[in-house]
């Protein structure tokens, strides 16, 4: 990964911000394109701060104020990652919304919040960095979305972020076959929840905080992934632990948010 230019959408903090520093360990270029240009009470970490934790780990770091709901934004983003280092080599699609809300409780601004950043996001931010894909290496981009499996359990209990979700892991189904040969497409999810601000604040508070692994397991999963050949490895849906199973790595422990809580104990996420 050393010289390799990286698009990261949602990078100033949680599961984006450990995949920018595990690649910034390997010398990677890591744009961190997201909103946060201000302290947060409850969310850690700004573009600003999070550029500084990729130049301390060893790479290169461009903070870039981004709303990726806005395509404007994207481009002009784009082109000054493309103007900065000259290409670009990786996108991880990891910005997103979620409100587990049951129909009649999900208000439509934000049913459109989630399809926006979630769906659309994905699209838009392929679309804009493919021309610069193509022209890369060993070009990989790498949707944080779950396994597509359209089975009513997954969607009953949330459609709205179901639909939101899914939506990324059809952009792999269809761009991984568009773009065979050419630039990789495969999606990444956890088998356990993970430790970020979302469930902190949304999901189950410090209860599943205390029974989730720590983002470090992406991270890893994740730079194994970008290492593979984009010719033949596309249109995946991988699961964090069996990315390491493949690489040797068996024994999770030192993931685990609480130091000795053992693999049962664990809180699986949704969808696997």
């Amino acid at each position: 990964m050393k010289g390799k230019t990286v698009f990261i959408t949602g990078a100033s903090r949680g599961i984006g911000h450990a995949i920018g520093l595990r690649l910034a360990r390997e010398g990677a270029n890591i744009v961190i394109a997201a909103k946060t240009t201000e302290p947060h009470p409850k969310l850690p970490g700004t573009i600003y701060t999070a550029a500084e934790d990729m130049e301390r780990a060893g790479g290169k770091a461009l903070p870039l104020v981004v709303d990726i709901r806005f395509e404007d934004q994207v481009r002009a983003a784009v082109e000054k990652t493309v103007e900065t280092f000259g290409g670009i080599d990786v996108l991880i699609n990891n910005a997103s919304a979620i409100q587990l809300t049951g129909t009649l409780q999900t208000e439509m601004k934000r049913y459109d919040l989630m399809h926006q950043i979630n769906t659309r996001g994905t699209f838009v931010c392929s679309q804009a960095c493919l021309p610069h894909l193509l022209k890369a290496e060993n070009p990989h981009v790498l949707n944080l979305s779950p396994p597509l499996n359209m089975e009513t359990r997954w969607f009953a209990p949330h459609v709205a972020y179901t639909m939101a979700k899914y939506g990324m892991s059809m952009c792999v189904l269809g761009m991984s076959g568009e773009f065979r040969g050419k630039v990789a497409f495969n999606a990444l999810w956890p088998r356990t929840a993970i430790a970020t601000a979302a469930v902190a604040n949304i999901l189950g508070g410090d209860q599943m905080m205390k029974h989730s692994r720590t983002p470090e397991i992406l991270a890893d999963s994740a730079y194994f992934i970008l290492r593979r050949d984009a010719k033949t490895v596309t249109g995946n849906f991988f699961i964090d632990d069996e990315v390491l199973a493949a690489e040797g790595i068996t024994d999770l422990s030192g993931y685990a948010a609480t130091p000795g809580m053992k693999d049962e104990e664990l809180v699986r996420d949704f969808f696997v």
